[in-house]
């Protein structure tokens, strides 16, 4: 009985041990969840790409001087319109949300069109081409993550071809060249798919105002007449572009 009872004592001194050792152990530390990573889009570094689409131009003749005399008389407009393809190269630069950048793009075209002229009783007609393109504009925009819509502006450059035909028989008659200047703007929606690639809607539209332009004729090394040729040009494209660079990681 007296062993008993020692071994009862014993137990209940082991227990009441382990209760205050266990009721000093301090209790488990609260550990932080990692912070979330939120991938950026960054827009910017050098890009390179190509584009393609459709254009028209609005063109209108008036003739000022034929074969040395003076003469004030309007032949007529005509619209010149289709295909277009070329390249672009740039460079952009990021500020929170808004992107601005730099941009050189040439185009080939083949924007044709034609009207009868009215100044010999309709026997005659005005025939153009716009052979090629080149804009050089400064962009702004503003970008959600991946996507950015943009406005851009600057010079313009077109190589035009014309021509005087007889109508019916569709030969020509007298014929120049020029290469005009004006300004553009556009506006732009571009989609980064990719850490380098994007893909762009654009429109364009030119500014290339009023010129004079010597006719040359075709049999006879004369000019023929003066015309003043007002233009206006509108071009829109898809575009693919390819950029140096990649996302940036934000934590938070």
């Amino acid at each position: 009985m007296k062993k008993i009872l020692l071994a009862s004592a014993a137990l209940a001194v082991l227990g009441s041990a382990t209760s205050a050792s266990a009721a000093d152990l301090a209790a488990r530390p609260y550990t932080k969840a990692p912070p979330m990573i939120a991938v950026v889009y960054d827009w910017t570094g050098f890009y390179i790409g190509g584009n393609g689409g459709w254009g028209t131009s609005r063109k209108c003749w008036d003739t000022t001087q034929v074969l040395g005399a003076a003469l004030a008389f309007s032949e007529g407009c005509h619209d010149a319109s289709g295909g277009t393809a070329g390249g672009q190269i740039g460079y952009r630069w990021q500020s929170a949300a808004w992107v601005f950048g730099l941009e050189a793009q040439g185009n080939w075209a083949d924007f044709k069109g034609s009207n009868v002229s009215q100044l010999v009783l309709g026997t005659t007609g005005n025939r153009s081409k716009i052979e090629a393109f080149g804009l050089f504009t400064g962009q702004i925009g503003y970008a959600w993550n991946n996507t950015l819509l943009y406005v851009k502006g600057g010079a313009a450059v077109t190589s035009d071809k014309y021509q005087g035909y007889t109508v019916g028989t569709n030969v020509v008659f007298d014929n120049a060249k020029e290469t005009r200047w004006g300004g553009t703007v556009g506006v732009g929606l571009e989609y980064g798919f990719t850490p380098n690639w994007s893909f762009a809607v654009e429109y364009d539209h030119l500014f290339m105002e009023t010129s004079s332009n010597s006719f040359t004729a075709v049999t006879l090394p004369v000019t023929s007449r003066i015309d003043r040729i007002s233009q206006d040009v509108d071009v829109i494209t898809a575009r693919i572009n390819y950029k140096w660079g990649g996302p940036v990681i934000a934590k938070y």
